[in-house]
């Protein structure tokens, strides 16, 4: 009852109640209004009683291994997710099936190795990722990004890759900027049409002065733009000896199947002519 003795209404009655009996929160986290954090938190494993309504969960800089996917596929609603700074490694695939409608997706400063198609194939709203400084993260597969068509930001700076394919973001349609920095690329003639792609591309690239070529030698440390001007001058003009050798040996086969193609015409022409000759006998005799 309010305090002039009318009855509270409904709605109000049932917020009160729920004040009353208190919202559920991870032990060590704190909550708001859709939101739990437990950053710094020394938490092993992903936290329970999460409220099924999250639509913000920040897990930053703990020493979590593991995302157990059925728990993260209770918060269908979640939007922003914060893992940067634990211990998460190459056991994603799948993982991130429940949480379709994540926009935001932090996982930088772990152990990532890989990232395959089947890690964040699921994610179709996704806007922002951030894989970087995952030092061990050694490969992405050309087609991991395929659904994720809505990605805008996508960060890969500081990790152990040293080749991308350029069908990788070539084909994501809203990507705005891309975060290559301080990786080891091996800058040869497979990694031509990427760094091409970069020079044309109306992509963003933050830091750009630290998207250097780490191999080979004679490329270490130099900057994409000058790394397309050499390897434009050294894949597309010069040939190398195995290259002659191949051409010479092309050269020599067709020279060689010309030659025996020309032989057996004319051996074919020789006996045809021959047998013409021997009809053209015949039927004289004949006719004697």
């Amino acid at each position: 009852m309010s305090p002039s003795g009318r009855p509270w209404p409904l709605s109000l009655t049932f917020l009160l109640g729920m004040a009353s009996e208190g919202i559920s929160c991870p032990r060590r986290c704190s909550c708001q209004y859709l939101e739990v954090n437990c950053t710094g938190q020394q938490l092993q494993e992903f936290p329970v009683d999460i409220p099924l309504d999250t639509r913000q969960l920040i897990l930053a800089a703990n020493n979590i291994s593991y995302l157990p996917a059925v728990e993260l596929s209770f918060l269908a609603d979640l939007v922003y997710l914060d893992c940067r700074k634990n211990l998460l490694g190459d056991d994603l695939d799948f993982t991130f099936i429940g949480v379709a409608k994540l926009v935001y997706l932090d996982l930088s400063f772990n152990n990532l190795t890989q990232i395959t198609f089947s890690t964040f194939s699921h994610l179709l709203s996704l806007v922002v990722l951030k894989i970087s400084d995952n030092p061990n993260l050694v490969a992405i597969e050309k087609d991991a990004f395929a659904n994720n068509t809505w990605l805008r930001h996508l960060d890969v700076s500081r990790t152990g890759l040293t080749f991308l394919d350029i069908s990788t973001v070539q084909d994501l349609p809203n990507l705005r900027l891309l975060g290559l920095s301080d990786n080891l690329w091996h800058c040869n003639c497979s990694f031509l049409d990427f760094i091409t792609w970069m020079m044309e591309s109306d992509v963003h690239f933050p830091d750009a002065d630290s998207i250097t070529c780490y191999t080979p030698a004679g490329l270490h440390a130099l900057r994409m733009p000058a790394a397309e001007a050499q390897l434009h001058s050294s894949c597309l003009t010069q040939l190398y000896k195995h290259d002659y050798v191949f051409l010479c040996l092309v050269g020599l086969c067709i020279f060689l199947a010309g030659t025996t193609a020309a032989w057996l015409a004319g051996v074919c022409a020789v006996i045809y002519k021959a047998h013409a000759s021997k009809g053209e006998e015949e039927e004289e005799e004949e006719e004697d």
